[in-house]
């Protein structure tokens, strides 16, 4: 990217901080304010910061439980979700 600000690592990302980042990507995109090889340069950092969110969003997924019910309909504790 043209800007010489060092950009944070994407691997070392929060998702909210990728989202962000993200969003305003396709915002400075779609605005059509800048130049071929800067929208090269952050549409390449974009499908980092997607790729990061999608996979920070499966292991949130994987982490989910899904509560299990007794008989009776009182909680009987808890199991991995599955996911599909």
């Amino acid at each position: 990217m043209a800007d010489d600000k060092k950009q944070p690592d994407v691997d070392d990302m929060s998702f909210e901080a990728a989202l962000a980042e993200l969003e305003g990507i396709v915002n400075k995109l779609e605005s059509g304010r800048v130049d071929l090889e800067e929208s090269i340069g952050i549409y390449e950092r974009g499908e980092k910061l997607k790729t990061r969110c999608d996979a920070l969003l499966k292991q949130a997924e994987a982490r989910i439980e899904k509560i299990t019910l007794k008989p009776d309909g009182s909680a009987g504790g808890t199991e991995p979700l599955e996911v599909e």
